[in-house]
């Protein structure tokens, strides 16, 4: 069996305000596998972007282990963690905000490669005009400024940046929650095509469970910086175990009514705890429909329900 491509044991990352430290990610473990595409879910809040930033050293660990294609980059100085950015990239939210205005398109793709010192100058031209053929637009269009560009238009540009480095792992954080509904479905698929293409592993971060369930082989849940779950996409959503999951998986739309004619809405009660000072015990008890005293006396652990299928919750026997 290969080793994963992204290890993340234990990983931690805290904030230290005024009012307290943030545990915005609290002792997440995950392993991502060449050319698979891992969801991540939850609430806004959760800790799922601070864990994908995390996971490319573009946020600062608390402690944990991250391995990138075997090798411990945790602790790896700037200098020495440069020659491994390649491997790993990221897709961010916004479209419009992670692309410099001042500059043209082509130079925006013609940066990583200038930056790493991949090519001649007109390897490099050749380079962009690939780049943007293999996401759907016109070379000829490396002149213009992102301004000129649609949302939809302007996150291929991103996913083209993303892929200029020839990278083994791309972290998507919200790739298409910016975006027109109507575009959303082609850049869904021009992402799956890409991963089928080029061989790419995702961690695919979304709060919208449908998008992770199209595009994903395995999802992880997460709620105020826990994992709570994680399975096969099958699995999750036709056997979900953690109450949480279950409340997420009633909430999506079905496009069959039939095929949902059976199943009950689960409505969860009140806010997402703070962060700062999360609940004792069991993080989601204080909004479970199932919770009892004694989920408020110790934390649950993952544990196994299943081949690849393992869940933290008290009462998922039950």
């Amino acid at each position: 069996m290969a080793d994963p491509i992204l290890s993340l044991v234990d990983l931690r990352v805290h904030f230290p305000t005024r009012g307290g430290v943030v545990r915005a990610v609290d002792g997440v473990s995950l392993d991502v596998m060449p050319g698979e595409t891992v969801g991540l879910v939850g609430e806004s809040g959760c800790g799922k972007s601070t864990l994908g930033k995390a996971a490319l050293r573009l946020a600062p660990a608390t402690s944990g282990s991250i391995r990138l294609d075997g090798q411990d980059i945790g602790s790896l100085s700037r200098s020495a963690l440069r020659p491994l950015r390649p491997k790993m990239q990221m897709i961010f939210q916004d479209p419009f905000a992670s692309l410099n205005p001042r500059l043209t398109v082509g130079s925006i793709l013609e940066e990583p490669l200038v930056v790493h010192g991949r090519g001649t100058a007109s390897e490099r031209r050749e380079r962009v005009a690939w780049l943007m053929e293999k996401v759907g637009l016109r070379p000829e269009a490396a002149a213009r400024h992102p301004h000129e560009f649609s949302g939809g238009q302007r996150q291929r540009i991103g996913i083209a940046r993303a892929l200029a480095l020839s990278p083994q792992i791309v972290v998507c954080d919200e790739p298409v929650s910016a975006l027109d509904v109507s575009v959303r479905a082609q850049v869904i698929n021009l992402l799956t095509d890409l991963r089928s293409e080029l061989g790419l592993a995702y961690l695919f971060i979304s709060h919208d469970l449908s998008v992770v369930e199209h595009v994903s082989d395995r999802i992880a849940v997460m709620y105020l910086g826990k994992m709570v779950e994680i399975a096969d996409r099958r699995t999750l959503w036709t056997r979900p175990r953690h109450p949480y999951t279950q409340a997420l998986v009633s909430a999506v739309p079905r496009p069959d009514p039939s095929d949902g004619a059976s199943r009950q809405r689960i409505r969860l009660e009140g806010d997402l705890p703070s962060p700062i000072d999360p609940p004792s015990g069991c993080r989601f008890r204080t909004r479970c429909p199932i919770a009892t005293a004694a989920c408020a006396e110790s934390e649950p652990v993952l544990r196994d329900f299943g081949p690849g299928h393992r869940a933290a919750c008290h009462r998922a026997d039950g």
